[in-house]
């Protein structure tokens, strides 16, 4: 498994979720449907701030 980083080529608006899909090995897609199905079955506040916040603060991977 690879560390962390935003994966900025495949991004969509900040690289959170293509950075997730890419150090776990998981399809993009299917990264961003659990993101948006998770922050809609609990407090969407919460999903969206923890986006944001590993959106800012997370490295970015080079290309």
């Amino acid at each position: 498994m690879k560390t962390f980083a935003l994966d900025k080529s495949h991004a969509r608006i900040m690289g959170v979720c293509a950075g997730i899909a890419d150090s776990t090995g998981l399809d993009p897609l299917l990264v961003r449907i659990a993101a948006v199905l998770l922050t809609l079955a609990w407090a969407g506040s919460w999903g969206v701030a923890a986006y944001l916040i590993a959106g800012f603060c997370a490295p970015v991977r080079p290309n």
